[in-house]
């Protein structure tokens, strides 16, 4: 269903909702869903406005509007990223309606614990923590493609929250990134755990995807991120997306502001 968004889309934004609980880990109201539509029936995550709490950072907007916002420029990309979403009323007012992604339990770990000394073959570094008191051990994630083209979307978005339980390794050999209700902020707030290509120049396939997000961003994506954004958030989304073209490289942690989310996984 993820691999065909225009079927998920209308079944997301039509399709009649039943909720069967609520995920109870999550900070804010997350509703475990399905919505049925002309015989077909998948699972979903509804987070309605009303279950928000507010965020002093984020004054601006709902985390429901993000999220929408962040699918839609994920799909912009042709990265496939984020699984189809939508916002539209539900049980409990309006809020986010996601298609629910299962994760491939046979997936290979995307993240590790390794030696301090340094990461092994097709691993790159993250931050060295401490695991014991006087032991610590590198914390790295894979170098995976499909990671990296993430790390350049969490850039463009201004992703304050990639921690490892926020991308998902499907049964369809894509990972799909969830949970963007803190993005697009105008100030700087990347926390991610996805460092491992700080500094490194970026793909030709992301700087062609970048150019084509920088003329979608002044055409028909920003009228479909306008009724999710302020005019200064998408003037920063504008501002983000040409000074990676400008550099061409992926971006360095912040001096300025905590470069991991916490909790990392």
């Amino acid at each position: 269903m993820a691999a065909d968004p225009a079927t998920a889309l209308a079944l997301l934004a039509e399709g009649r909702i039943e909720v069967h609980g609520r995920l109870t880990d999550a900070s804010n109201a997350v509703l475990y869903c399905t919505a049925a539509l002309d015989g077909l029936t998948a699972p979903c995550v509804y987070k309605p406005v009303a279950g928000e709490r507010p965020l002093w950072d984020f004054p601006d907007g709902t985390l429901a509007g993000r999220e929408v916002a962040a699918y839609e420029l994920a799909a912009a990309t042709g990265w496939a990223l984020v699984p189809p979403t939508v916002l539209r009323d539900g049980p409990h007012g309006p809020g986010m309606l996601q298609l629910w992604v299962e994760p491939d339990e046979d997936a290979p770990e995307l993240l590790a614990l390794q030696d301090p000394a340094g990461p092994e073959e097709g691993w790159l570094p993250i931050v060295r923590a401490e695991v014991a008191e006087g032991r610590t051990a590198l914390l790295v994630h894979r170098d995976d493609e499909r990671l990296r083209r993430l790390a350049v979307l969490d850039a463009v978005l201004n992703n304050a929250d990639r921690k490892g339980g926020h991308w998902i390794p499907a049964a369809d050999g894509r990972i799909y990134g969830i949970d963007h209700g803190v993005t697009f902020n105008t100030e700087g707030k990347l926390r991610t755990l996805l460092w491992g290509w700080a500094e490194q120049p970026l793909t030709a396939e992301a700087l062609h995807v970048l150019a084509r997000l920088a003329a979608d961003l002044d055409g028909p994506l920003a009228e479909r991120l306008r009724p999710h954004l302020t005019p200064a958030e998408l003037d920063a989304t504008r501002a983000r997306t040409a000074l990676l073209r400008r550099t061409g490289r992926h971006p360095l942690p912040s001096p300025d502001w905590p470069s991991i989310p916490w909790p990392p996984v």
